[in-house]
């Protein structure tokens, strides 16, 4: 397996300022940030590298809830890395990413918000189904994909900035 790109967390001063615009607290933001967990795989077979609950996460259904990881990812040129609900909590409680599928781009890392990765979630449930998600728990996975560009693709663009900074 070719290795292209390294998990590693935000700064302190970055998770503690987008942690309190998220939930409007500071709450135990010191002990939150050091207990952050790098995503891995569970198993050598598995494609997708588990993030990790920072908090304890309750959903009824049709609730939501932006969820700032404290993760950013180095990635090499020609990959990307696509996010998506765990299997089981897809299954059990149809939980959803809000934009259906995660695109982390490998310059957003560079990006003045550190590449700090986001994921907003929603339980969809029709079965009056609540999520319970314990803090450590895995809630998303992360898959790297290699990808290609057109012939006469010329972009010179830098970026600088989150969700929908492409398109401004």
């Amino acid at each position: 397996m070719q290795k292209i790109a390294k998990f590693e967390k935000v700064s302190f001063e970055q998770y503690k300022k987008d942690f309190e615009d998220t939930f409007n607290t500071l709450d135990n933001v010191n002990q939150i940030y050091n207990d952050i967990c790098l995503p891995k795989r569970a198993t050598k077979g598995s494609a997708g590298y588990d993030f990790f609950a920072p908090i304890d996460i309750t959903l009824k259904p049709g609730e939501t809830i932006k969820i700032p990881t404290g993760i950013r990812v180095k990635i090499e040129d020609g990959w990307v890395l696509k996010c998506y609900p765990r299997s089981g909590l897809g299954f059990k409680y149809r939980m959803q990413l809000n934009n259906t599928v995660g695109i982390i781009d490998a310059d957003y890392y560079f990006s003045s918000n550190e590449g700090h990765i986001f994921t907003k979630i929603t339980n969809d449930s029709n079965e009056g189904k609540t999520i319970e998600i314990k803090k450590g728990q895995g809630f998303m996975q992360g898959i790297f994909v290699e990808f290609g560009i057109t012939y006469d693709d010329d972009v010179q663009d830098i970026r600088d900035g989150g969700f929908g900074s492409t398109t401004k």
